[in-house]
């Protein structure tokens, strides 16, 4: 039972992981406009105040809150309520990404003075480079780049098209 659960297991976090990146993607340009636009000096002096380990409490809450959004949205695509699932999905996972990147980016520092936050970071970003320099992950890149290239052009040249009509 233990090798049949374990590479189904291994197929489950990388999925896992995937999305999550898919989605930094999208959250991470929105964490750094919120940084830029939304001023909340207060609450961010306040943040940077803390000390080592109530800044992991801290850094915890959002993952804690709205990591369940992921089950309600499968229960709900279970139920057949498909937008309803897409859309808690979406907001809940984009939601979590940003609240934690923006965490992350005020408390990096005291955070990585906790022993096994540090050593759980530095596998995470030894995982995140193993991934980002598979063969798949570069196809996926190059695609990526195409279809925004493709979609700029798109832009630029729409309205030339449209007036020309």
């Amino acid at each position: 039972m233990k090798r049949i659960l374990k590479p189904v297991t291994y197929v489950i976090a990388a999925l896992y992981f995937l999305v999550d990146a898919a989605f930094m993607a999208i959250a991470k340009p929105i964490s750094d406009w919120l940084a830029r636009h939304v001023v909340l000096r207060r609450l961010r002096a306040w943040i940077r105040s803390l000390r080592p380990y109530p800044s992991l409490a801290l850094f915890s809450v959002p993952v804690i809150i709205l990591e369940p959004f992921k089950p309600v949205a499968a229960y709900l695509a279970a139920t057949d309520q498909m937008v309803s699932s897409v859309v808690t999905l979406i907001v809940g996972e984009l939601l979590k990404l940003v609240l934690v990147e923006r965490l992350f980016s005020l408390t990096r520092d005291k955070l990585m003075k906790i022993p096994a936050f540090l050593w759980a970071y530095t596998k995470f970003r030894q995982a995140k480079a193993w991934l980002e320099a598979t063969e798949a992950w570069q196809a996926l890149r190059a695609i990526s780049k195409a279809a925004r290239q493709y979609v700029t052009e798109m832009k630029k040249s729409a309205p030339v098209a449209f007036r020309q009509s």
